[in-house]
């Protein structure tokens, strides 16, 4: 399979030959509609509503339907624990209302919970679509846990934070972490970004199927994203790399990005 690897490579020289253009990314086009087991990426936008726009009309757009609602479940991986880590050590500093950013069911709270001893006043609140929602409070509530485990769609719910966490998430949203906060007036004192589409050089909009959906694909340029934060008056303690998960947009080789990142911001200054 890994079909994304062969058109990336193969279309660097293929699409160089004008014969072979349009047919190569004609048979891609077609995979990337019929895809459902790969994680695929498909051009470059102008925004999310030109990259939506593109998506094949064959699955809906976006998390907000009951095919994606499970998708994921909660066991750890090797690049969730850097995360692990700065939780852990932000909660045993005083952070009590943790807000996870497109947090799924709660599957980090979950995962996490077995390495991390939550404090009893500990609030851990999951923002994302309301069908994820919907599915988060339901198990939540079979867990006996919705007093701790809370769900919301609406994402200005982050002003209440004190902890900002974002796993795998922020290239899904429209805004980038420090426009959802300047437009909600929101700072919380710690934020936590791992698994992040943040690329060395380039801020861009592609299309990734997921399989049971297409998603507009944010990927923020690393300047960016810590320009932005160091704007609202944030510092950056610390950030790693997420080896092992990387993006492939075949035909615009510039764009590959060959790992995620991880990052610490603390609130320093009024902003």
């Amino acid at each position: 399979m890994y079909l994304h690897r062969w058109f990336s490579r193969a279309g660097r020289l293929l699409d160089r030959l004008p014969p072979f253009t349009w047919i190569n990314r004609a048979v891609y086009r077609r995979a990337f509609a019929r895809n459902r087991h790969e994680n695929l990426f498909l051009g470059c936008y102008a925004s999310f509503a030109e990259a939506a726009a593109a998506a094949p009309p064959v699955k809906p757009v976006g998390y907000d339907n009951a095919a994606s609602v499970a998708l994921y479940g909660d066991e750890l991986r090797p690049r969730d624990y850097p995360a692990v880590f700065w939780i852990d050590r932000l909660v045993a500093e005083g952070a009590r209302r943790v807000f996870d950013l497109g947090g799924y069911t709660g599957i980090k709270h979950y995962g996490f919970a077995r390495l991390i001893d939550y404090p009893d006043d500990l609030v851990w609140t999951v923002g994302d679509v309301p069908a994820v929602v919907e599915a988060g409070r339901r198990v939540a509530a079979e867990r006996g846990i919705e007093a701790r485990l809370k769900f919301t769609a609406d994402l200005s719910d982050v002003a209440e934070a004190d902890l900002l966490f974002a796993s795998g998430s922020v290239q899904f949203l429209e805004e980038s972490p420090g426009a959802l906060l300047a437009r909600v007036g929101a700072r919380p004192r710690w934020i936590v970004l791992n698994t992040s589409a943040i690329h060395p050089k380039h801020s861009y909009i592609t299309l990734n199927s997921i399989g049971t959906a297409f998603c507009p694909y944010r990927v923020q340029s690393r300047a960016a994203l810590v320009a932005e934060l160091e704007a609202l008056g944030y510092r950056l303690l610390d950030e790693w790399r997420n080896p092992g998960k990387g993006i492939t947009v075949p035909f615009h080789p510039e764009l590959d990005l060959e790992e995620y990142r991880g990052f610490c911001f603390e609130r320093v200054a009024a902003a």
